[in-house]
């Protein structure tokens, strides 16, 4: 049996750039919203959930399931998990001006530059988000896509991709059946190596969604051969 994640401590100001604040805006951009008056950020994970809600010091955490539409088969229909927390206040036109995140329906530039030491914890909030991985019997290998509505959003994912020290190359932007974008990860890219990145420190500081992080683990012990367990419990 694992021990319990550790919850994270509430961060004063959620535009410093540090661990906690990457993760929660990553998640924001991949799957939340701003107005005028706050943030929106959902999670399909109750650890994730959890984790978001302690950083922010949110205590109202809004649980429901939905049903989801197959990114790339409209046919297939999925009901998840969803948490949904609020953060009223200031951070959301400070986020929108500091990050170029959208606002109310205006568009949005992403600039994540202020976390170029936590881009390994940005990335995992919007893999978490708005990504997708699985296991190809076929190949043997791990499959990782991208999928959201806002085609500048994915392509500011691809330059961070590029950016990163694991050998990430990301393959072309494609239009999606349920109306938005999506790109996968290139077949040659090091998934070990971007595994062990994405992840690196998240049992000691609780931000990672519990399912996620071990469908990628079990995924590259499957293509790398590697016992079960070895990289997650």
């Amino acid at each position: 049996m694992t021990d319990a994640a550790p919850t994270p401590d509430p961060v004063p100001d959620l535009l410093e750039a540090r661990p906690e604040t990457a993760y929660f805006w990553g998640r924001v951009a991949g799957d939340g919203e701003l107005t005028d008056e706050a943030v929106t950020v959902r999670a399909g994970d109750e650890q994730a959930a959890d984790a978001l809600a302690a950083l922010t010091g949110v205590d109202d955490v809004d649980h429901s399931q939905t049903a989801r539409t197959s990114a790339h088969d409209s046919s297939i229909v999925r009901y998840d998990d969803e948490y949904e927390l609020t953060v009223v206040g200031a951070p959301a036109d400070r986020a929108s001006a500091a990050l170029g995140l959208p606002q109310s329906g205006s568009p949005g530039g992403y600039r994540f530059g202020a976390f170029s030491e936590q881009y390994s914890q940005l990335l995992r909030g919007m893999l978490e988000a708005c990504g997708t991985v699985c296991f190809r019997e076929s190949s043997g290998s791990v499959g990782i896509s991208f999928v959201h509505d806002d085609e500048q959003f994915l392509d500011t994912v691809r330059a961070l991709l590029d950016d990163i020290g694991p050998h990430v190359p990301t393959e072309d932007l494609e239009d999606s059946s349920s109306g938005g974008y999506w790109f996968s990860v290139a077949d040659d890219a090091d998934i070990d190596e971007f595994a062990a990145w994405l992840y690196a420190g998240s049992d000691q500081t609780g931000l990672y969604a519990s399912d996620r992080r071990q469908k990628l683990r079990r995924s590259v012990e499957r293509a790398t051969g590697k016992e079960t367990g070895e990289l997650s419990p």
